[in-house]
């Protein structure tokens, strides 16, 4: 499984396993598509190798690829045009470029078109290859795990004695500083709600701008000025048109960097230069702009740690910690947990179409003992999985509808509590999750594209695994 800061990722089809991460390999040196086949099912991934553009297209959708290696020069459809019309019906799709020594310039420049990655032939070590698709597993489970609980709600920000519940002093702080022009940087465990926070200082702010995001950790190196800054038509092959960046989307409003401590070192130079002079050049640009975006940022990590390691500025840190906040995990705030919990079942009930309507009384001191490792995430994919489990008539939430919910973290004091879970059989996740889609399914009367909505997870994805189950894998 993919190393991750919490256990609160989403239930269905989050992070892969590497059986089920599915990889193309193009190239029309035969040699080479065998070659590289071997590692990666050696390594347990899913792997199909074609000998041209032309055929790659033609086994995509039955295949569907997380992952195509390709080649850059191939006679026919060359690597850049397969990226192109790929990602044009699958933006998804992620792509490693292969290139001789003689053309590494061209390679560099796929990776500004939408390449993760490039790889140089002949591979001198098999390593470079795994961990260059390692990188794309990781980065496309990031991504997915970075889809905080706030984004899944329907009724858009929930009430403030919500989220702030067991933070009255992160309150108190957030009233005193959103509407400034401070620079402010939040300071929280994965799945603390540091994208819901950065919403209600902009919603306070009362800025008439829009409110813009950007993860620095799920975006490629290659891609992040880019982003940030925009980008002139001709600025590098595939930039056919000019692009506004982040920081141009935000003018009169808020930008918020997410996992700011992921940024590369280039981007972190320009980034303080905007935090001084509030100017930038787009990528290929020789004219200034000005932005009066407000500033935000996050992250999870140790910024002072990442400063004595030389990867993360000094003077960019000092730049961004005008007004530092810490949000604390959901373990330190443990009456938090009914508050939370009670609207989120409300609000995921209505959603899913069920009507239940409250926890059982020894269900919620289950979720009261537990650590939630995941935090405010992991809590409401919880609950969202217990729901969908639930029958249509049940009102209330059992501590049988919990059982999946590992205590082997929790304190060792609790008494009663414990002792009913010692005896229950815990399911294994993939039963779970199978149950889960057989369930949805029925109540959608085999309504696929209905089912993986209320599952959050993409139609590909539950294609996916109704055909692995019919496979009885």
């Amino acid at each position: 499984m993919v190393p991750c800061t919490g256990t609160g990722e989403r239930v269905f089809n989050v992070l892969m396993e590497k059986k089920d991460f599915r990889i193309l390999v193009v190239d029309d040196e035969k040699s080479l598509v065998l070659l590289l086949s071997r590692i990666l099912k050696k390594e347990g991934y899913q792997v199909r190798g074609v000998y041209s553009g032309e055929e790659a297209l033609a086994v995509i959708p039955g295949f569907e690829p997380n992952l195509v290696i390709t080649d850059l020069k191939m006679p026919g459809i060359s690597g850049i045009e397969l990226m192109e019309k790929i990602k044009a019906e699958r933006p998804e799709t992620d792509f490693i470029m292969l290139t001789a020594f003689a053309s590494v310039e061209n390679a560099v420049a796929a990776m500004k078109c939408g390449a993760i990655d490039y790889l140089t032939k002949p591979l001198k070590n098999p390593d470079e290859l795994r961990i260059s698709v390692e990188k794309v597993l990781e980065r496309q489970a990031l991504i997915n795990t970075n889809e905080g609980w706030e984004q899944q709600l329907d009724g858009g920000l929930p009430p403030n004695n919500v989220i702030f519940a067991g933070m009255e002093n992160t309150w108190n702080q957030i009233q005193r500083v959103a509407d400034t022009e401070a620079t402010v940087l939040l300071h929280g465990e994965s799945g603390t709600g540091k994208s819901l926070i950065a919403k209600v200082i902009h919603k306070l702010s009362n800025k008439q701008g829009a409110f813009v995001e950007l993860n620095c950790a799920a975006m490629p190196e290659t891609l992040i000025e880019s982003e940030l800054f925009g980008h002139e038509k001709g600025a590098f092959t595939g930039a056919v048109k000019t692009k506004r960046g982040k920081f141009e989307m935000a003018q009169d409003g808020t930008i918020f960097l997410d996992e700011i401590g992921e940024m590369p070192l280039s981007s972190q130079a320009k980034l303080l230069r905007i935090l001084q002079e509030r100017a930038f050049e787009r990528v290929g640009g020789t004219v200034t702009l000005t932005t009066n975006a407000r500033i935000l940022a996050a992250t999870n990590r140790d910024l002072k740690m990442k400063i004595k390691e030389k990867s993360f500025r000094e003077d960019l840190y000092y730049r961004l910690n005008v007004f530092p906040i810490e949000l604390p995990p959901l373990r330190k705030r443990r009456e938090a947990i009914k508050i939370i919990s009670s609207y989120l079942l409300k609000d995921i009930a209505a959603r899913v179409g069920k009507k239940v309507e409250r926890f059982q009384d020894v269900a919620m001191e289950r979720m009261m003992d537990y650590q939630w490792p995941g935090n405010i995430r992991e809590l409401f994919n919880a609950i969202e999985r217990a729901v969908i489990l639930a029958d249509r008539a049940q009102k209330e939430l059992t501590l049988a509808d919990l059982s999946f919910i590992e205590m082997d973290n929790r304190p060792a004091s609790q008494g009663a509590t414990g002792k009913i879970n010692k005896g229950m059989e815990l399911k294994r996740l993939e039963e779970i999750e199978r149950e889960a889609i057989e369930k949805t399914l029925e109540e959608t009367k085999g309504h696929r594209k209905k089912a993986a909505d209320i599952l959050g997870i993409s139609l590909r994805a539950l294609q996916y695994k109704l055909k692995k189950y019919a496979e009885g894998k």
